[in-house]
């Protein structure tokens, strides 16, 4: 028989063998898009999966899967509500037609009208307000869920265009692909025939005639969905999607059932992933846009000088008419409003001078 005390000294380390075991447990949390796989998305979508696992000890592990795995794109938000699956991925302004303020938190329409840029809405969203109001989102939708801000991007380009346009006039002529919700409709407000599509479905619309011009996002994107083959005009300067944010939501049931360490890693894992992914982007559509003048045929313009006010002034139209009618979307559009009017006069006279700037530079390298 063994001593009392290697007994004792064998049953301490079983058990704390055991212990630890349990603390490691795998968590695995499979994360559906609303993309395909090639999207840069989801290029940083697996950067923040990579960081959560590192930061845990891989206790939390992060798999994600394309448009369509397990439900269709229009359904992953009722599906992560439900738990048919941990969590989705896509921009917070598609669930607009759930609660108006969605669109507030994934694509202020004319950055909310008060000059928010992409910068200023971080600065917003950290600082401001911005996250306690969104925490408090998923319970004025009704939803057992909870979300991570993990990429702003923007401003996005205006679109593509199969001939110049010169004037609103041009541009009405035209069925245009758009965002769904309050970006889209202020389009229609205008006079624009807008139709809202998912990004893979774009091309294909472009080719039949279905549509005759369309936007999606910027230029690495746009050229990775391929609308440089069928439209050869490109406009950077767009008003709609100053601000779009894309977002995970994590079924409150999981959200929950993870430790608070666990959970705080996934919170720094996202404030970093919103650096990350802007960061990424400006090298990348700076990239792109490089290939596609010299390479692919395509023409930089410059947006129509009456598109500005036109859309403006249709975008506060609606966002006063969502705030009178909702109560949430008044708190929050007024939160936003109140940051501006100490943030934005001194971000936009900086942001003037970094432009002209950067402008400067540009019009060198066109010499």
């Amino acid at each position: 028989m063994l001593p009392m005390k290697k007994l004792v000294a064998g049953a301490t380390a079983g058990l704390a063998l055991m212990a630890t075991s349990a603390a490691f447990a795998e968590v695995k949390i499979r994360v559906q898009s609303v993309l395909p796989t090639k999207a840069d998305e989801i290029v940083m979508l697996k950067d923040f999966a990579a960081n959560v696992a590192q930061l845990t000890n891989n206790e939390v592990q992060i798999e994600v899967l394309p448009d369509g795995a397990i439900v269709s794109g229009r359904d992953i938000m009722d599906a992560v509500d439900k738990g048919l699956v941990e969590a989705g991925f896509a921009w917070t302004h598609y669930w607009s037609g759930i609660h108006p303020a969605a669109m507030l938190f994934g694509s202020p329409v004319a950055g909310a009208g008060v000059g928010i840029d992409n910068i200023a809405f971080v600065s917003w969203f950290m600082y401001g307000g911005g996250k306690e109001l969104y925490d408090e989102l998923w319970g004025e939708m009704g939803l057992n869920v909870h979300g991570l801000m993990l990429q702003p991007v923007g401003p996005e380009a205006l679109g593509w265009f199969k001939e110049p346009i010169e004037t609103m006039d041009d541009f009405r002529k035209y069925r245009f692909r758009t965002p769904p919700g309050i970006p889209g409709q202020t389009y229609n407000d205008i006079g624009v025939a807008s139709v809202a599509m998912g990004g893979g479905d774009i091309l294909p619309a472009l080719e039949k005639g279905v549509i005759d011009a369309a936007e999606w996002c910027c230029p690495k994107p746009d050229s990775v969905f391929g609308f440089q083959k069928v439209l050869k005009h490109y406009y950077l300067q767009g008003l709609h999607q100053v601000v779009v944010n894309a977002d995970m939501y994590i079924n409150g049931d999981v959200w929950n059932s993870l430790t608070e360490e666990q959970r705080r890693a996934m919170e720094i894992a996202a404030d970093a992933s919103m650096m990350r992914s802007m960061s990424y982007r400006i090298y990348e559509n700076g990239k792109a846009l490089k290939d596609l003048t010299e390479n692919h045929g395509v023409i930089l313009h410059d947006t129509p000088a009456d598109y500005f006010p036109a859309y403006m002034n249709a975008a506060k139209a609606s966002l006063e008419k969502n705030a009178a009618e909702n109560e949430f979307f008044a708190k929050v559009w007024n939160s936003m409003r109140e940051f501006a009017d100490v943030a934005v006069p001194f971000w936009a006279g900086a942001q003037s001078a970094n432009a002209s700037l950067g402008q400067a530079y540009a019009k060198q390298l066109q010499k």
